[in-house]
């Protein structure tokens, strides 16, 4: 009988650090059927991710983290593992590696099988030869073979004979009912401000009457870092609110987050994505403090929709919401005056979490930076609780403020006055799109002349996103105009679209994309060229909204779209315009 085969030599320690570090993942399943986690590692992720969850300073080796050949020659192996209820749970890892010339197909994708019992498994990336299009780490997949599983996964890299790790960062415990906790909290606080909105929104509650809280931000707001959907700050928020004030079950709630999108896209998708099927939201909080850098107007598109949704017939209630980015960073402070000259409640995050970040626990740091973000731009579970709790705490004291008030219904009719003749005054930014509306195939102005040419196709590829707590996918703008050269030969000679009518200020919506098969627009006004439309400059999937022109009088013009003649044969989409008359 023969024994045991002797055991390899166990391989030698060598220095590691971790770039996920027991994160929530949960498997999605996608437009395709396919069931998928993804983390996205471009445009500095991996090294933002090296710096909170592996302690990385070192430039050096942060620096290595930006393209293939510098991972290659960092990175030794690749440790994996999962965690999960079900511990023979079957997931594969891949690691895909972006190309130059075709993003999504030319890099290699380092692969291994893992079950959900914890254990670590290895990627060699000896096994691998790279390919010649290898450009960039891409991003990160786990593939589930089971639809809604939650699991606890951490990757860490095991680094080359030459360079060293630092220890790992010491964490405790969060602990969301201490009292430095809750001090962290208060300090969210930035403005109670003209609370009589929010004030008739509570009473209406209280009454048993339906009282709808709404948002509308980027992809903070749709609920990117949260795992399960019902885990993002949003929907939390909602719950509290529903919890203390709500005499029965008489609150609705709509999400309309989506993406890497700025309040330039939010002001003309607000009508179809808040107020839709005829909702009249009573509250709705503004999420774009991180996705404003884009704006082409630095703040009159943030402080335009601020003033749409103020001005609305039935006086909803705004809530300015400051998130932060994993560097600290957020644009509170172009921001912030709107909601200053109107006197808004306003919560900051980044005055909440941010100063506390750079203590140690015995110096009083509460979370740390890998406890509360997910990656560099999003929050985990834990950071989307703290970011419900900063709204709650706003609520709280609005509510409690309002009690303490002998004369609240005379008070509530001055406040309303006053609202009213802030919005009366010149605008802190601007307010050149605060009566912008969407065109489309479906919502078609009578007074506009389009002549579609070879824009004659509907894309169906589009962004999508998770509506209010609903798990499946929501296309963004799917009554759009596209250009499909790779399949019909007429429509090159007719490679443009035209669009005649009078109005003051003009967007086009157009669709990016990292796929090799996507072209190059031209934007013409009157029979001048303006700019490129190039869907290859953000390289992903999703929503982009630009400015043709901001004129201040309304005159009649001509835009014409057309296809750059070197990408004839590709694609093009024009998922709508955002216009002022």
């Amino acid at each position: 009988m023969a024994g045991p085969k002797a055991p390899k030599d166990p391989e030698r320690k060598r220095p590691y650090f971790y770039i996920m570090k027991d994160k929530d993942i949960y498997g999605s399943v996608q437009e395709d059927g396919s069931i998928i986690h993804f983390i996205y590692e471009s445009d500095g992720r991996l090294i933002n991710s090296a710096q909170i969850a592996g302690n990385i300073e070192n430039k050096e080796e942060l620096g290595l983290l930006e393209t293939v050949e510098g991972f290659g020659r960092l990175v030794h192996s690749i440790g994996v593992s999962v965690e999960t209820d079900n511990q023979n749970e079957q997931i594969e890892f891949v690691f895909q590696m972006y190309g130059k010339q075709d993003l999504y197909g030319g890099g290699t994708n380092l692969k291994v099988k893992l079950t959900g019992d914890g254990m670590e498994r290895k990627i060699y990336l000896s096994d691998y030869k790279w390919t010649p299009d290898d450009d960039i780490p891409g991003q990160i997949k786990f593939i589930f073979n089971t639809p809604d599983i939650m699991g606890k996964a951490s990757v860490r890299l095991y680094l080359n004979d030459g360079y060293e790790a630092p220890a790992d960062i010491e964490e405790t415990e969060v602990d969301m009912n201490s009292d430095e906790y809750c001090s962290m909290i208060s300090h969210s606080l930035m403005n109670m401000g003209n609370a009589y909105r929010i004030r008739k929104a509570i009473e209406k509650t209280r009454a048993g009457k339906e009282v709808t809280l709404a948002y509308i931000g980027g992809s903070i707001t749709q609920g990117a870092g949260a795992h399960y959907n019902t885990e993002c700050y949003a929907y939390k928020s909602y719950q509290l609110f529903q919890r203390r004030f709500s005499a029965k079950n008489n609150v609705k709630f709509i999400k309309a987050g989506v993406g890497g999108t700025p309040s330039e896209l939010g002001m003309i998708r607000f009508d179809r994505d808040v107020l839709r099927d005829g909702q009249q939201p009573d509250i709705v909080v503004i999420e774009f403090a991180v996705n404003d850098e884009g704006d082409e107007t630095k703040g009159d598109c943030y402080e335009s929709l601020v003033r749409k949704v103020l001005n609305l017939p039935w006086k909803p209630a705004v809530i300015l919401l400051f998130s932060v980015f994993a560097n600290d960073w957020n644009l509170q402070d172009r921001l912030s005056p709107v909601g200053k000259l109107y006197d808004l409640p306003m919560v900051s995050v980044l005055d909440a979490v941010s100063p506390q970040f750079a203590l140690k626990n015995d110096e009083g740091r509460v979370i740390t930076k890998n406890q509360f973000f997910y990656d560099m731009f999003h929050p985990g579970n834990a950071g989307h609780s703290v970011m419900a709790d900063c709204i709650e705490y706003l609520l709280e004291k609005i509510d409690q403020a309002g009690h303490a008030s002998l004369n609240a219904f005379e008070l509530g009719l001055t406040e309303e006055k006053i609202l009213q003749e802030k919005l009366n005054l010149a605008p802190v930014i601007g307010n050149s799109f605060e009566n912008i509306r969407l065109l489309d195939k479906k919502d078609i102005y009578a007074k506009a002349y389009i002549d579609e040419g070879g824009f004659d196709s509907t894309d169906t590829q589009l962004q999508s996103v998770e509506m209010d707590d609903q798990l499946s996918l929501t296309p963004e703008f799917p009554y759009n105009w596209m250009y499909d050269g790779t399949k019909n030969t007429l429509n090159r000679v007719k490679a443009y679209f035209e669009l005649e009518m009078e109005c003051r200020a003009l967007l086009l919506v157009f669709k990016d994309s990292g796929e090799v098969n996507v072209g190059k627009a031209k934007v013409y006004v009157d029979g001048e060229y303006h700019f490129t439309a190039d869907p290859h400059i953000n390289n992903w999937q999703h929503c982009n909204a630009v400015i043709i022109f901001n004129n201040k009088t309304s005159e009649n013009h001509v835009v014409r779209i057309e296809i750059a003649e070197e990408d004839r044969d590709k694609q093009f989409t024009i998922l709508g315009f955002g216009y002022v008359l």
